[in-house]
């Protein structure tokens, strides 16, 4: 079944009305805004683009720890299609590596075989990307992975992962041929 972008925002103000922290919906709002952004450069869907950005996040309504694992889950049992339940296992992992996260990974053989073993498309990636560019606004990757290590514990591999996270960016500045921030007049303001 497909997923629009006007469901997925329906399902984050549903989620909103239950929650006494809404900042990971004003992040997936970004997140949604952001790939739109980058989808329509792309001259890819803008639509599908930006209801995975929405929907990245979901698992936080159930379960803010094994979110990634709660939203898959989530969006499989109400019969969504596997590209809407993927990004919930993706967004959180470059390369294919579990270990390449701003945390420390859980040992879940399902998620990390479907890590190592998935095809990320080109719509992960963009979310891979805009989930290190958003906060409730979007901000420089490097802003928002200095945000995230100054608020969390830090698995091992922190270095690794920012490595990666700055190979993406270049990745798709060097799809578009100019730099993915130029997309963004706002974030000179939110330096």
């Amino acid at each position: 079944m497909k997923l629009t972008s006007k469901k997925a925002k329906e399902m984050l103000e549903e989620a909103r009305k239950k929650t006494n922290d809404d900042g990971w919906i004003n992040h997936s709002l970004c997140v949604g805004y952001a790939a739109g952004k980058i989808a329509k450069a792309l001259n890819l869907d803008e639509e599908k683009a930006k209801t995975l950005g929405y929907i990245h996040d979901i698992g936080k309504s159930i379960k803010f720890k094994g979110h990634v694992m709660e939203g898959y889950n989530y969006l499989k049992k109400l019969g969504y299609d596997d590209e809407y339940c993927n990004v919930c296992l993706t967004h959180s992992y470059l390369n294919n590596d579990v270990n390449c996260t701003q945390g420390e990974p859980d040992n879940i053989p399902f998620r990390t075989e479907f890590i190592k073993n998935h095809k990320y498309t080109i719509y992960e990636r963009i979310i891979n990307l805009c989930d290190l560019m958003c906060t409730n606004k979007v901000v420089t990757m490097e802003k928002r992975l200095i945000d995230v290590i100054s608020r969390r514990p830090q698995h091992k591999n922190i270095v690794y992962h920012v490595k990666e996270a700055l190979k993406l960016k270049k990745y798709f500045d060097d799809l578009l041929g100019y730099n993915v921030y130029d997309l963004f007049p706002e974030i000179k303001e939110n330096l």
